[in-house]
């Protein structure tokens, strides 16, 4: 059940990053102001949501597809940022609240990734037979 549970999670956040990267590439113009809050031109902002896109495309299959803790960090860590620019750019703080599933999710997944590894990584102690 647990290995489902997983899956189900993976599939979500997978499906997050694709459809986000996805609206990167079409140019979802709310978005380019965040990245003006930052200090970006409008030009650099366009361009630099292009390669979000694209990246957050290769996030979502390495979602489904790298066995590494790295890349669900990566979902914490992204989707954290991109929940708190919202209120610092003005709007309600509720709207990082919303999205806690993003960043929740994404923790989940890495503290699991990260301990599966370990568990894989511990040596296996056989009984001592007398």
């Amino acid at each position: 059940m647990a290995g489902r549970s997983i899956f189900i999670l993976k599939i979500g956040l997978a499906l997050t990053f694709l459809g986000h990267g996805v609206f990167a590439l079409l140019g979802r113009t709310s978005w380019i102001s965040y990245l003006m809050l930052l200090g970006f031109s409008h030009d650099t902002s366009e361009a630099l949501l292009t390669l979000i896109g694209g990246l957050d495309i290769l996030v979502a299959i390495g979602i489904l597809t790298l066995r590494t803790p790295f890349i669900f960090l990566w979902c914490t860590l992204w989707t954290l940022a991109t929940a708190l620019i919202r209120p610092l750019a003005g709007e309600s703080w509720f709207e990082f609240i919303e999205r806690g599933a993003f960043y929740g999710v994404s923790l989940f997944l890495y503290l699991n990734a990260r301990t599966q590894k370990k568990l894989a990584e511990k040596p296996i102690v056989q009984p001592k037979t007398h």
